[in-house]
This record gives structure tokens, sequence and C-alpha cells, in this order.
């Protein structure tokens, strides 16, 4: 789910305080400075894949190291649980897929789930429900994409597939943000169908939402909501949460590493899996400071990303005659730019290859996608850029972007070399 093996647990019970407004906010020349760790001169505009964290957060996390290395006793058997509760980090990875393993589900059971859902979560449920008698069903929709209408079309009919013969639909996955290629989903009307269709649970992958688009989890109303917050909330990799709607059903969960807690619930069963660096699910506090360094708070960065996403993303599309992937409203702090014809992306692994390419020659760090020609469509473009804003970005490394590929373009080059 793209988690990045983060494992702790939220509980209403120990909820941090909000941390306070900082008296000033913070300058351009404090955010360089926070960011000065990052290779100069590199336009870093993938975001997306491994967010980012300041020094302020990155010198937090060194201590809490510092701090299990100098007393590990104290540290583990004193400090931990209580600090990681306090943090309100949480993760678990796909609970009710065990269900259908568990014989609660029966067989020719389905699950639902987006076409562009996060390749690890369509390979956990090939693990968990295929393998247990299950089956599968992808919620199919066009890219380019047009309307929230065609996404919400395209997923009821999934359900009912789902369906056919008697059967049920006990598991919906849904992405809050796609990865690649990324689309803010209309979460909440999925939902509704889902509700009105019978389907047992819903569980919605957020890995892209919090500190990127608009999370009211009481208003989403998904059974179960995980994201990550090393994406957009300036934390380091390996922090995440979940959330539960019924508390009775927390009960029900426990922590994939069976370790000494198993048994005491979720959070507690988190909270203790053996000697691993925890340092990243202690540093959220500080994280959520510097977030509150910004005007406006989180509220604040994600409109700003917002708008300079899309300002950008009709930059280059302006730049090389192209479209963008979706309307503007249908982006958060990404957004898909198509590229030039003329550069010939005929496939996933050329579209990996152009990644690279556009890195190691023209110091651009930018996901590619290869989009398949549809049937009917009518559309010479097959790849798109998927570019990403955060606080630290600046408008020359788009045009830097920009220029990398109207150089390729001018010198005749086709992907077709990369093969």
């Amino acid at each position: 789910m793209d988690t990045n093996g983060a494992d702790t647990k939220i509980s209403n019970t120990y909820l941090p305080e909000k941390p306070e407004l900082s008296p000033t906010l913070i300058s351009d020349t404090e955010l360089l400075s926070e960011f000065s760790h990052h290779v100069q001169n590199i336009a870093r505009i993938n975001n997306g894949s491994f967010g980012c964290c300041p020094k302020s957060v990155i010198s937090a996390q060194q201590r809490w190291q510092l701090e299990f290395l100098k007393q590990p006793d104290d540290f583990y058997f004193n400090r931990l649980k209580d600090e990681i509760l306090k943090s309100r980090l949480v993760i678990r990875d796909l609970s009710v897929a065990w269900e259908f393993l568990q014989g609660k589900f029966n067989k020719g059971d389905a699950a639902v789930m987006l076409q562009y859902a996060y390749g690890a979560v369509k390979k956990s449920l090939e693990a968990y429900v295929t393998r247990a008698g299950g089956y599968v069903i992808e919620a199919r929709f066009p890219f380019p994409v047009n309307s929230d209408s065609e996404i919400v079309s395209e997923f009821r009919k999934a359900v009912e597939r789902g369906k056919i013969n008697g059967r049920k639909v006990r598991l919906a996955i849904i992405d809050h943000v796609t990865s690649i290629p990324c689309v803010l989903i209309p979460v909440k009307e999925l939902i509704k169908i889902c509700r009105e269709e019978g389907v047992d649970k819903v569980f919605v992958d957020g890995a892209q939402g919090i500190g990127c688009v608009d999370v009211d989890m009481k208003e989403i109303g998904a059974d179960f909501y995980t994201g990550t917050l090393n994406k957009w909330v300036f934390c380091p990799p390996g922090a995440a949460f979940l959330y539960c709607r019924k508390s009775n059903e927390i009960d029900d969960l426990h922590h994939l590493v069976v370790s000494h807690e198993y048994g005491n619930g979720l959070a507690i069963e988190s909270a203790w899996i053996g000697t691993r660096d925890y340092s990243a699910q202690l540093v959220v506090p500080q994280a959520l400071e510097f977030v509150n360094r910004f005007e406006g708070g989180i509220e604040g960065i994600k409109k700003r990303n917002h708008k300079a996403v899309v300002e950008m993303g009709e930059m280059l599309a302006k730049a090389w005659g192209t479209h963008l992937g979706s309307a503007p409203e249908m982006c958060s702090s990404m957004i898909m730019v198509g590229l030039p014809a003329s550069l010939g992306i005929s496939s996933d692994s050329i579209a990996l290859k152009l990644s690279t390419h556009l890195r190691n020659n023209f110091s651009v760090d930018v996901r590619i996608y290869y989009r398949e020609p549809g049937d009917g469509v009518v559309n010479p473009v097959t790849g798109y850029a998927r570019i990403s804003h955060h606080a630290y970005n600046k408008p020359d490394e788009y045009h830097k972007f920009r220029d990398a590929v109207n150089q390729l373009v001018n010198d005749k080059f086709t992907c077709a070399l990369l093969a």
C-alpha cells in the first residue's frame, strides 16, 4: 500500500495535542536551509514517490535514535509505547483480507479495486484473496479522464459484476489519489455505491492523502483509511496511520508480525514488534510543528501546492503542444502532463528508461507513465509525466524539465534508442 513498512496504530485515547503555531512563519531563507541537504541543481519534481523530510525533523529523528542507543532497556520498557501512541501512528495493511483465510468469506466472493491501484496492493490481493479462493475485479476507467462521472460509472459496473449469480462483494479497496497515473478519486461517491450495493468493507488507500488533499474520515465514511506521513507531511519514511470507523472492529485487527504483545490490542501489538528503528514514528510532533510554520498550516500548503502544480502542468502542456491527463479539479499536488508523441514511448519499460535517461543526463527526477493506445480513441500521446509540487519546489525546476524534453525533440530523439 505504499506505506514504506510503517506499522503502528492510531488510538483516540492517545491523540497528541495540536502543536502551537510558531510565532513567526518560515522565511524563504529558512525554507532553503531546511532542504539544503537536497542535491543541488536537480529538478526534484517527484515528491509523490518518496516524499521529503526537512533538516529539523531529521535532527529530531537522530535524537530519538541516540536516545535508544544510550540505554536500550529504558527506551524500550519505559518510553517507547507511550511515545508511539502519543505520535498517533498506525498501519495495518489490508487487514480485512485475512477474513478470506479465516473462513468468514466464501470461495467465489469478490474484492473490487481500481485498475490503477498501487502495484503492491494488487500483489497483496493476489496473495490473500485470490489464493484463498476469492476473486478480484478491477474497475477500469479511461485515461486521460475527463470527469468524476466516468470513474463512478465504471466502479458501479465493477461492483455489479461482483454480484453476478448471487455472489458477494466483501471488500472494496479505493485509492484516494491513484499513484500513476495520478487522479483524485471521488471516494465519497464510490463508498456510497458500496453501501447501496451491500459491500461488506471499504478500505481507502490514502498513501497520497494526508497533506495532499482534504481528508475528513467521518465524511468519507470508509471502514478503514490508511495513509503515509512521509509523502506530504514531512516525516521520514516509515511513518503512517490507520483509521478504523468502528471501534469494535479494531479488536479483530492484529499486527502482521506476531510478537510478545499479540492479543493485547493492535495499539500495544504495534508498539513492540522487536528490535527495530522506531524513530520515524516518534517525530510526528516535530513534523507537525514544521507544518505549522507555513501560512495556513497544512491547508495552506495543500492549496499552494495544487495551484502551483496546475500552473506548471499547464505551462508544460502548452510548451509541448499536449494536454493534461485530467481536469485540474481532479488533481491534487500531482498532475499528469502529456509528453510529445514524437518521443515514441511504446511500453512501460521504455517509460522507465526515459525516466532514467532524464535523471542521468538532464538532472530531472520525474515519473513517466506509458498509456496504451485505447480502442477507437484518437490520441497520439502515449507518454505522460507525473509532476509533483511541494513546499521546496521552484518554477526553475519545471522549466528545466521543459527544456530537457524540448532538447530531446529538437535532437530528433526517439525512445526507440533506449530499447
